[in-house]
């Protein structure tokens, strides 16, 4: 019973549900072509989520299809090097081999019914591609992918998955040809074509998607909750992920949002360190302002021009972030932490080496964060979350 009442102390965080807001952060900030569009998803969305037949058709899907729950395991030499009691959510294991297929699977039940038959997505790591791909596979529905070519040129695999899995690739040589300008591509071909349905992959952008992406992910942090109690008899004192836009940070932080014994950090990509120009660390170093159609932290000058960004990791190279957890680090309930590339692949060849898991290296940056906070500390256990697999990073010269 006392473990019950633990995993029922918690509640969504508190936002304007009709604008989408996060305190003073979100919103809806596009042409008036989409505002009547995504206003109508959101009543889709919140119509859906209310609907026990589409509860029930999206657990179905999840467990059969996705292959949930994911495990939830100790690594016990990652704990020993790093002295520090250490459990890993394996969103690794999903089908796809991360956490976006999650919210790929959500939202493609969403377009049909709606009535789409065309689906549209932006990708960095290739991750969100390849789940969008196989969601829009598994339905029959026509896909386009939107990538930037750096990141392309650097997630060779997953550019293949995509293709295989029967969606048309679209490369954008705008900018550094990262994340931020397959995201302005496919909002352009959005605006262009307001009757597709666009898949957005981040807790990112316009309303209605912060409040959707973070409702699909947090089966992560329910899961991990209740599998991390039934283990210890406990909360754990802190967890941890990395964090590019957010998603799957937030899907592991939202249960745990009202218990405020557990500390959260985030581990954002800081490139080469805090050189505006040269990393992705929106929350140590941004502004806030309006960036692709929400109120949030972006790596802004004063003038509200966008600086290029630089990280090792695809996934996580990115100038903006979620309006949720802007608001989670202006309240101080979570602390976000400027992790560099080289202390990225450090971690990524540790975890290989102690646990013989090669995780995605967005997922390292979230395993170098631990060695730095949770060093010598054997009376604290944490939930390290392990968004994705490094198979698409094993190419690349990360040794």
């Amino acid at each position: 019973m006392e473990n019950q009442a633990i995993l029922n102390n918690t509640k969504e965080i508190n936002f304007d549900a009709v604008n989408g807001k996060f305190g003073e952060f979100g919103g809806l900030f596009v042409p008036p072509v989409l505002e009547g569009k995504l206003l109508h998803l959101f009543e889709v969305f919140e119509t859906a989520r209310k609907d026990a037949s589409f509860q029930e058709e999206y657990a179905y899907y999840l467990k059969h299809f996705v292959g949930r729950p994911s495990p939830l395991y100790y690594a016990h030499r990652l704990s020993q090097h790093i002295g520090s009691k250490i459990y890993l959510k394996r969103e690794d294991l999903n089908h796809t081999g991360s956490h976006k297929i999650n919210n790929t699977i959500g939202q493609i039940l969403l377009a049909k019914r709606m009535g789409a038959t065309e689906i549209v997505a932006e990708t960095g790591a290739g991750q969100h591609g390849v789940a969008t791909a196989t969601a829009a596979a598994l339905f029959g529905m026509k896909c386009k992918v939107f990538m930037g070519s750096e990141d392309a040129e650097r997630q060779k695999m997953n550019v293949s998955r995509i293709k295989l899995l029967g969606a048309e690739l679209i490369l954008t040589n705008a900018g550094r040809g990262t994340l931020k300008d397959a995201v302005d591509a496919a909002l352009g071909y959005y605006i262009q074509n307001p009757n597709i349905y666009y898949l957005l992959g981040s807790q990112v952008g316009p309303h209605p998607y912060p409040t959707m992406v973070g409702y699909f992910q947090s089966i992560i942090g329910r899961e991990a909750k209740k599998q991390f109690i039934e283990r210890e008899g406990r909360l754990p004192d802190n967890i941890l992920a990395c964090i590019g836009g957010g998603s799957n940070a937030i899907g592991l932080f939202n249960d745990f949002l009202k218990d405020h014994e557990v500390a959260i950090h985030a581990a954002e990509g800081g490139g080469i360190g805090a050189v505006l120009g040269e990393t992705a660390a929106t929350l140590t170093l941004g502004r806030k302002g309006v960036f692709q159609g929400t109120y949030s932290y972006a790596l802004t000058d004063e003038n509200g021009e966008v600086y290029p960004t630089r990280s090792i990791a695809a996934g996580l190279d990115y100038p903006g972030v979620s309006p949720q957890h802007a608001l989670l680090k202006d309240s101080n309930r979570a602390e976000y932490h400027l992790i560099t590339d080289d202390e990225a692949i450090e971690a990524f060849q540790l975890l290989s080496h102690l646990e013989g898991i090669i995780p995605a290296i967005e997922s390292a940056h979230a395993i170098a964060l631990a060695q730095k906070i949770l060093k010598n500390k054997p009376n604290q256990i944490s939930i390290i979350n392990l968004s994705g697999r490094g198979d698409k990073d094993v190419e690349r010269d990360l040794t």
